[in-house]
């Protein structure tokens, strides 16, 4: 897949960001992982996301997330492009990007660096010699400590061909216009806002007109139905759903730190496909927690 075919595939559709699996001692657990992949991908999400930050990358040794990224591309050859998580200082991000590359991804989701804050030049010579290092398309993550502007990512345009997206998790919609008003149509426009379903009609009046879902991993009809209804115009459903579910679901959520990542984990071995706990420095939903949610998903029927 060339960078400019990976930039249609993330154009239209749902998208998504696989949990990953650990066991009972949080190691990988790579067969759990690919039967995880072979259920989710029925439900026809357009591109995955393999060691996002729902996946955990940030708890991952480099070679676990070889692993992870090669399992995945193994697993979905043929049938959904996957997209690898990188990121960390430059160096790192270098390696993480190439690793994905020789695992056969189709691009790279370039995450935000490690900690320290950096000035428009400095993240513009990160992310170009991230996008260098590699053949594959990139797509970068404004979140964090990574809030590229519209001036910055024109200069990164003009000298990176392979960067074919920009994905934003801030939801600041002063620096979301710019960039649009700028930048028209030479990337594919991701909402990565954290349940971005509560997000998703703004972004799209924004000129952002896809997102990546976490609630996919453990309700893949219903994201797949707030998503075709979101995409048509039926806002009876849409609403439908976020009063159900997604706002009593952002309640359980918003209690604990990391919980973005926990409350899906729960999801899933709620639905009956877990993948062990989550590694420190999160921490699982605790009993109760986990018991609002189950009776939240109890009332969406069958997945």
């Amino acid at each position: 897949m060339t960078p400019n075919e990976l930039k249609q595939a993330l154009s239209s559709g749902l998208l998504s960001f696989p949990i990953t699996d650990f066991d009972a001692e949080l190691k990988f657990d790579p067969r759990g992982y690919a039967a995880r992949l072979e259920w989710l991908m029925p439900y026809g999400a357009s591109v995955l996301f393999a060691a996002g930050g729902t996946g955990e990358f940030f708890s991952l040794e480099p070679q676990e997330y070889a692993e992870v990224v090669k399992t995945a591309t193994r697993t979905c050859r043929g049938r959904v492009p996957i997209v690898g998580g990188a990121g960390g200082g430059t160096t790192l991000a270098i390696k993480y990007a190439q690793a994905a590359e020789a695992a056969g991804a189709q691009g790279v989701l370039l995450l935000p660096h490690y900690l320290t804050e950096a000035t428009q030049d400095g993240l513009v010579a990160h992310v170009e010699a991230v996008c260098r290092s590699v053949k594959i398309g990139v797509v970068v993550y404004n979140r964090g400590a990574c809030k590229l502007g519209a001036d910055a990512l024109l200069r990164l345009a003009e000298r990176c061909p392979n960067l074919i997206g920009f994905k934003d998790g801030l939801g600041d919609v002063e620096r979301i216009v710019a960039i649009r008003q700028q930048l028209g149509d030479r990337f594919a426009y991701v909402g990565g806002m954290p349940t971005h379903e509560v997000y998703a009609h703004a972004y799209q009046a924004l000129g952002v007109p896809v997102y990546s879902s976490a609630v996919f991993n453990f309700i893949p009809r219903t994201a797949i139905q707030f998503y075709k209804a979101y995409a048509s115009g039926d806002t009876a459903t849409t609403s439908r759903l976020l009063q159900d579910f997604f706002l009593p679901y952002l309640e359980i959520r918003n209690r604990g730190q990391g919980y973005a990542v926990s409350i899906v984990k729960a999801g899933a071995a709620i639905v009956g496909h877990g993948a062990g706990p989550v590694r420190p420095p999160l921490s699982d939903l605790r009993p109760q927690e986990t018991e609002e949610l189950a009776a939240l998903i109890r009332r969406l029927g069958a997945q």
